[in-house]
């Protein structure tokens, strides 16, 4: 079991609203490079998402759950498909989004039990939990050639000392596929 996060990351950090839906002043930074940059399966989750299952924070979830249903291509189908989890204390209701539920316990041990990879996607709340308890195995992150100089960021200040390797990294339209893992040679 591997824990893999997905974000849409700006080049000095931030990953709050690449959509614009959060209303912020800069929101919306990730569609403004066209839709070949963030279409389809930009991640490579490919089987990943057949065998895994999605862990989402609620805002995420509910955010996702008015997009994918409606949608029926290859990788719609696959995220639609796909087990999802969602860390929420106050959501009850999860029939919006097929195959659903709300995660049963503190999130942390819920990941340490789940038998499958565990893709976050987005749910900046999420990683950060998953990252003080140093559950993240893999950061796919899609740069984007923007700059916005405030929101939140992926990696606050405080954050300890984490060692990566490198193992990929392509571009995407106009922005790059960078892919980290944990390190494997002693750094």
């Amino acid at each position: 079991m591997s824990v893999i996060v997905i974000e849409f990351i700006t080049l000095d950090g931030i990953v709050s609203d690449p959509d614009g839906s959060g209303g912020t002043p800069g929101g919306g930074w990730a569609f403004r490079h066209g839709p070949e940059t963030v279409a389809g399966d930009k991640f490579r989750l490919g089987g990943t998402l057949d065998d895994g299952v999605l862990l989402l924070g609620r805002t995420t979830w509910q955010a996702f759950s008015h997009i994918w249903p409606g949608r029926d291509d290859p990788f719609s189908t696959r995220m639609n498909t796909a087990p999802k989890l969602v860390a929420s204390r106050t959501l009850t209701d999860t029939s919006a989004w097929a195959n659903s539920r709300v995660a049963d316990g503190p999130l942390a041990d819920v990941v340490k039990r789940e038998e499958r990879d565990v893709i976050v996607i987005g749910s900046l709340s999420v990683v950060r939990a998953l990252m003080t308890e140093d559950l993240v195995d893999e950061y796919r992150l899609l740069t984007f050639p923007t700059i916005l100089g405030t929101g939140d960021r992926l990696f606050p200040a405080n954050a300890p000392y984490t060692a990566l390797d490198c193992l990929s990294a392509e571009q995407s339209g106009a922005a790059v596929l960078t892919r980290y893992g944990r390190a494997t040679s002693g750094s």
